[in-house]
């Protein structure tokens, strides 16, 4: 099976995710949260840049928690502009 492209609106959708995380972030260390996400530093620092703008969902939940916020938190921020 072929992954569609994603449109612009998913992508612009991707970068304002990214940028909540980033924002939510604050003065922790990338390294930190991404330890407690269990995930790669360098993943993180590609949704943060909206490199990576469709993160699966489990890498979404762990990062809400590492973070303290909710997960319906992040998908109204990236959902704002993806039409239904």
């Amino acid at each position: 099976m072929v992954r569609k492209p994603l449109t612009d609106e998913q992508i612009e959708a991707g970068r304002r995710l990214g940028g909540e995380l980033r924002r939510t972030r604050g003065e922790r260390s990338l390294d930190d949260v991404a330890r407690a996400a269990a995930i790669s530093p360098e993943t993180l620092r590609k949704i943060e840049a909206g490199r990576l703008p469709s993160p699966a969902f489990g890498t979404v939940v762990a990062l809400a928690a590492a973070l303290g916020i909710s997960v319906d938190a992040l998908a109204q921020e990236y959902s704002r502009s993806v039409p239904a």
